[in-house]
């Protein structure tokens, strides 16, 4: 049976196996390889979406569980790179490989939406279930800070 759900505002439906993890729907059926398979376990957020408007983790999250729901890849943020966070990355030049980005963006986008105003501690703690393989994470807080002032 098909399971139905939005993604980046566009409906889609699917046919894979119910307990198929969103990541690879995503990566494979809709071709939107922005979201990456790090882990598989949910420990190193590369695989990070929003669901109604919440963080999760896609290669967690079971095709079944999205039904009627939408989801937001970074491809949906913005058609340009225009999306304040997406912006603050490039202006404080987050990205050394790349691979965490948009997983790294999206927790961002989920931190701010819910906490516009964050403290430095608060930044570090949100965006803990991310790993950079690169050790930008310098960078990162400065971008979520500076998003959250120029947003």
């Amino acid at each position: 049976m098909p399971v139905q759900f939005t993604v980046n505002t566009r409906a889609f439906h699917s046919d894979a196996p119910s307990q198929t993890p969103l990541l690879w729907v995503i990566r494979e059926e809709l071709k939107l390889t922005g979201t990456k398979f790090g882990c598989g376990a949910g420990l190193c957020g590369a695989c990070m979406v929003h669901i109604d408007g919440k963080r999760a983790f896609s290669c967690q999250t079971q095709l079944s569980e999205v039904a009627g729901r939408s989801v937001t890849t970074i491809e949906g943020l913005s058609a340009d790179s225009s999306h304040p966070v997406q912006k603050a990355w490039l202006a404080e030049r987050v990205p050394q490989c790349g691979y965490c980005q948009s997983g790294q963006i999206m927790s961002a986008v989920d931190l701010l939406k819910h906490n516009p105003k964050p403290t430095r501690d608060e930044i570090v703690e949100h965006m803990s279930t991310n790993i950079c393989r690169c050790g930008t994470y310098q960078r990162i807080v400065r971008a979520v800070e500076r998003a959250a002032r120029e947003g």
